[in-house]
């Protein structure tokens, strides 16, 4: 369960505010890579946070439309949003774990204020001015996180269905870019789209 347990001890120990941030895409065959930096309401530190709150989690654990209700209601409540895109240029030139780091500080950069610490799901991001921890699987362990999760994947579902009418056929809007077999499928029939990654192969 993804609880606040972390963010109240960095603010008792003198953070003024703590960011969470993750990514979806990575894995993807097609599209960019999306990363959201989320700051949740500094008194849901202090007080206990809203009753919906307690159900943020991992957005894989999250159902489609329950994601969608909670991504609004933290657009809404958070103290700050920042979202950041690495595009498939970038993820075959750098490669997709730079690029996906690259997505991650342009989540930070974009936010309104910035954070006193970061935590990312995983490992720190590289070349990045910021006090920073690493929480393995920190999208189930951490709300922070796991806000970031949900508003990034939202919001990269939401660009696949916009991609969906633009490059039909592939069926994007089901399978949100990743390596399905009916998307692997029409790759060989179709060939790529120029938003295909060309650094990943299908095997």
């Amino acid at each position: 369960m993804a609880t606040l347990r972390l963010e109240k001890k960095l603010v008792r120990d003198g953070a003024r505010s703590v960011a969470g941030v993750d990514e979806v895409g990575r894995g993807s065959l097609f599209g960019p890579v999306v990363a959201a930096a989320i700051i949740l309401p500094p008194e849901w530190l202090v007080r206990r946070p809203p009753a919906w709150a307690a159900a943020i989690e991992d957005s894989k654990l999250v159902l489609p439309a329950r994601r969608a209700e909670l991504a609004a209601a933290l657009l809404r409540e958070a103290w700050a949003v920042g979202v950041g895109l690495a595009s498939t240029t970038e993820i075959d030139t750098l490669n997709v774990l730079r690029a996906t780091h690259l997505a991650m500080a342009r989540a930070l950069e974009s936010l309104p204020d910035r954070p006193d610490v970061v935590l990312v799901d995983g490992f720190p991001i590289k070349d990045v001015q910021y006090r920073q921890m690493g929480v393995p699987q920190g999208d189930r362990k951490c709300r922070s996180i796991a806000a970031a999760s949900i508003v990034a994947k939202v919001f990269r579902d939401g660009l696949m269905q916009i991609f969906d009418g633009l490059y039909e056929g592939y069926g994007l809007a089901r399978n949100k870019g990743y390596g399905t077999e009916e998307h692997i499928r029409s790759l060989r029939e179709r060939g790529p789209t120029g938003l295909h990654r060309t650094s990943f192969k299908l095997g």
